[in-house]
């Protein structure tokens, strides 16, 4: 009698039907909208949660996520949809402008309130930590605070535990590797640990963006990078408006240098790219 092989999952098709209406739910649930060249990735990922759960089809997958009160299937979806590769100190400007423009500003009232809103896996709000660290001399008499948020608690879980390869740090000068992260061994040879002081100055929350904001903090920067190219135009414009009333007058938002705020209604002013300025 011949044996049967081991059973091998494949990714169904994803119609038109099931892929406009995860995008239909996707963009009512995070903004993010999801245009049809976003098709394949949507497929690729979401499947792999088909495989894993034995699921037939996109279309009892989407039946399942709106009928889970406990909403952990829709966490789920939006993180595997939100999910991006990034390193530390990415658009290093961002952080030669923080240390050369933003501390010195601060140093009078000696206080600092950066947002890091989409931090993603962390290398965003460790790279602020550390520009701070090394630029502020008596920062233990400062009132320093660090927001760091996502939409994906994925994500947020690998932030919280600041452990990334080796070539995610390649634009970090030794000395300040050494000083600020710990080497692994053995198996973790060729990954990095942050240390508990830079742990120290971030807060890290899970935040839906299109939610209304759970704080009443008023920040000096807010980081917003490579996050809104997900959404369409009157989810930014919203967007950039409520970061405004965050914002200290006087205060910056830096978005990716692949964004730009043309032609949209704020109460910005362009400094240099990528860089914007409340007007006071």
């Amino acid at each position: 009698m011949q044996k049967r092989g081991p059973f091998i999952f494949t990714i169904p098709p994803l119609t038109d039907d099931e892929f406009n209406a995860i995008r239909r739910l996707v963009y009512k649930k995070s903004g993010i909208y999801l245009t049809e060249e976003k098709r394949d990735l949507v497929r690729s990922r979401l499947g792999k949660i088909l495989r894993r759960r034995g699921i037939p089809s996109f279309r009892e997958y989407y039946r399942m996520v709106i009928s889970d009160d406990s909403g952990k299937m829709l966490v789920e979806l939006l993180d595997a949809i939100s999910t991006n590769f990034t390193y530390l100190f990415r658009e290093k400007d961002h952080f030669e402008f923080l240390k050369n423009v933003v501390i010195p500003q601060c140093a009078s009232k000696k206080r600092i309130k950066i947002w890091s809103a989409g931090c993603s896996s962390g290398e965003e709000p460790y790279s602020i930590a550390i520009t701070l660290l090394e630029n502020i001399r008596d920062i233990k008499n400062w009132d320093v605070k660090i927001l760091a948020t996502d939409i994906s608690t994925r994500v947020l879980e690998k932030a919280i535990r600041g452990i990334y390869k080796a070539e995610q740090l390649s634009a970090i000068p030794r000395a300040t590797l050494r000083k600020y992260f710990l080497r692994g061994k053995g198996h973790w040879v060729n990954y990095y640990k942050v240390k508990p002081e830079v742990k120290s100055v971030i807060e890290f929350k899970r935040l839906n963006l299109l939610e209304p904001f759970p704080f009443k903090t008023m920040f000096d920067v807010i980081f917003c990078r490579n996050v809104m190219i997900y959404f369409d135009r009157p989810t930014k414009e919203d967007l950039v408006r409520r970061f405004t009333d965050c914002l200290v007058p006087g205060g910056y938002l830096f978005i990716g240098h692949s964004e730009s705020l043309m032609g949209m209604k704020h109460n910005l002013k362009y400094i240099k790219p990528a860089i914007y300025q409340k007007v006071e």
